[in-house]
C-alpha cells in the first residue's frame, strides 16, 4: 500500500513539474528551465540527505559507471516533457508518456536489461498497453 501511494505521489508530481515547466519555459527557454528544474531537485535531494543520513556512499565505487549517467536522463526528459506538452498539451503529453514508459518497462523486463530478473510479457499486458494507445487516440480526435 506505501508504494502505491509513493507512485501515485510521483505521478501527480510528475504532471505538476511538466505543467510548471511548460510556464516557465514560455517565459526563459526550455533548457534554461530544465537547468533550474535539475538544480532545485539536486538542491532539495541533497537536503533530505542531510537530514535523513541513510545510505552507505563507501559502496559508490561499487556502482557500474553507466548507472551513474541516470540523473542525466532528467535533462532529456523535462525537455521531452516541455517540448510534448507545447505541442499536444498536457493530456496527450501525459498518456504518450506512460505509454512510452510501460512499453520501456515491459522490454526491460522481458530482456532482462540492466540486471534485472528476466519476466515474460503477459498477453493482458500486451492488450493493456494497446487499449491504452486506442485511449490516447480516441481522446486526441
Amino acid at each position: 500500500m506505501k508504494g502505491i501511494f509513493f507512485a501515485f505521489l510521483g505521478g501527480a508530481f510528475i504532471t505538476l513539474q511538466g505543467v510548471a515547466n511548460a510556464r516557465i519555459s514560455q517565459d526563459i527557454g526550455t533548457w534554461q528551465t530544465a537547468t533550474i528544474t535539475q538544480f532545485t531537485g539536486f538542491i532539495v535531494a541533497l537536503v533530505a540527505l542531510l537530514l535523513v543520513r541513510k545510505g552507505n556512499w563507501k559502496q559508490f565505487k561499487q556502482v557500474k559507471p553507466l548507472y551513474l549517467i541516470a540523473g542525466s536522463f532528467g535533462a532529456i526528459v523535462i525537455f521531452s516533457h516541455i517540448t510534448a506538452i507545447h505541442l499536444i498539451g498536457v493530456t496527450l503529453t501525459v498518456s504518450a508518456l506512460l505509454i512510452a514508459q510501460l512499453t520501456s518497462t515491459f522490454l526491460i523486463d522481458h530482456f532482462g536489461w540492466f540486471e534485472v530478473l528476466k519476466q515474460k510479457m503477459k498477453i493482458s499486458q500486451i492488450i493493456g498497453i494497446g487499449l491504452m494507445i486506442i485511449g490516447m487516440i480516441v481522446i486526441k480526435f
